[in-house]
């Protein structure tokens, strides 16, 4: 089996926060430097996983006071959290296990740690990140399957999926916190001594809470800040606050002993603050409305033609509107 002290996802994927500010600014960055350049910031993906940004507009130099304004840090945090929701939403119509949400969500997270939602739309790497997670965990679905249950085009996930595994720099093993969440468990059973059915039921419910716990942290930046045991004792801890199952601290304090582990204490219990005060952060999931200003602006850099033929259409229909008036 698989061993996350000796994997990739510990090696390449874990980063300070300054870490992950600083790679959110280089890509947007470098895609506010292509719309100055080629006047969109769309890129051209060929199913190979070769890309080139779309040619630059003739007047693309002439028309500066036309240009798309591009999305800033911000807008783009805010509409990856619009989509790492609709990877869930998915998921869940699909009836997916949890373990293929949330290596899609590491996909997508991991994936716009290289590139710009101005490069390429987060919609179709959404989509492609969800069939790559299938396909890593061996839950076999078509992409026609998967682009029709959601009425999108297939072809825009396979063409995606070169770019995405190359982004990802083929790591594909990632470790999500829900089976260390069910270790942690089934060790408090034998920390507490449970050896009746109401004990085990009522870690029972605290499984099922600590899941639900845990899918929130999945769509903070914990899971690129933090290895999953982490994740999977502060969904834990979170759970037990409303089960009231056993002493929290004195239980870690028993993991640290008994793994030897050269982490106090005190050092846990700030990174499980630390996700704790993550999920706290965490609001609603944006909803169409909340980013639908976004997602005209990024529109608007990936094809700036697509926006004046937006305003075209809607001075067309003011004019047939004004005839149909005189008409009358």
């Amino acid at each position: 089996m698989a061993d996350f002290t000796t994997s990739t996802h510990r090696a390449k994927w874990i980063f300070t926060p300054q870490e992950l500010k600083d790679k959110y600014k280089a890509a947007n960055q470098r895609a506010k430097q292509a719309l100055e350049k080629y006047g969109a910031t769309r890129m051209e993906v060929d199913i190979d996983g070769s890309f080139s940004y779309a040619e630059p507009q003739s007047d693309a130099k002439d028309s500066a006071e036309k240009r798309p304004k591009p999305l800033k840090v911000e807008e783009e945090q805010l509409l990856r959290a619009f989509y790492e929701f609709k990877i869930q939403d998915v998921c869940d119509a699909f009836k997916f296990p949890r373990k293929i949400q949330a290596t899609a969500l590491i996909y997508f997270k991991r994936f716009y740690l290289q590139w710009s939602v101005m490069e390429h739309h987060p919609k179709n790497i959404m989509l492609t990140c969800i069939y790559a997670a299938c396909k890593a965990e061996e839950n076999h679905v078509s992409a026609e399957e998967l682009g029709k249950g959601i009425e999108q085009d297939h072809h825009v996930i396979l063409n995606n999926e070169m770019l995405v595994l190359q982004s990802l720099g083929f790591d594909l093993i990632v470790y999500a916190p829900y089976r260390a969440l069910e270790g942690f468990v089934s060790d408090m059973e034998e920390f507490r001594g449970a050896n009746d059915d109401d004990q085990h039921e009522t870690l029972k419910r605290m499984l099922e809470a600590a899941k639900m716990e845990a899918d929130k942290i999945m769509r903070t930046e914990a899971p690129l800040l933090f290895p999953p045991g982490q994740l999977a004792l502060a969904a834990l801890r979170r759970a037990n606050v409303v089960h009231d199952i056993l002493d929290f601290e004195r239980y870690l304090r028993s993991i640290l002993s008994r793994q030897q582990s050269t982490q106090t204490i005190s050092e846990l219990t700030v990174s499980l603050n630390t996700i704790d005060s993550l999920i706290c952060k965490l609001e609603a999931p944006p909803t169409s409305k909340d980013v639908k200003h976004i997602d005209r602006k990024l529109k608007s850099c990936l094809d700036p033609g697509s926006h004046d033929k937006s305003k075209k259409r809607k001075h067309r229909s003011k004019e047939s509107s004004t005839e149909v008036q005189d008409l009358s």
